[in-house]
């Protein structure tokens, strides 16, 4: 019969335990997100339209949002 205790250097801090549970929080929050909006939406292009799920267009404009927001720090970083 093995023990497995923890040593203290081996522990986790409470900040840790908190993080790995928010973490957790925020993964099943993004799954619930992701299987809610399943729905086909039409996107309407500059030459066109699509229909696709409705997630896959959030998740795009989240992910153009996030470049966009990088180089214009980038830029800004540059001219100081």
């Amino acid at each position: 019969m093995s023990h497995t205790t923890q040593t203290p250097e081996r522990r986790r801090s409470r900040r840790e335990l908190a993080r790995t549970g928010g973490a957790v929080v925020l993964a099943v929050l993004m799954t619930l997100f992701a299987v809610l909006n399943l729905k086909q939406v039409e996107v309407n292009w500059i030459f066109g339209k699509s229909n696709t799920p409705l997630i896959i267009v959030i998740v795009a404009s989240l992910l153009v949002g996030i470049l966009l927001t990088h180089f214009v720090e980038l830029r800004q970083r540059r001219k100081r």
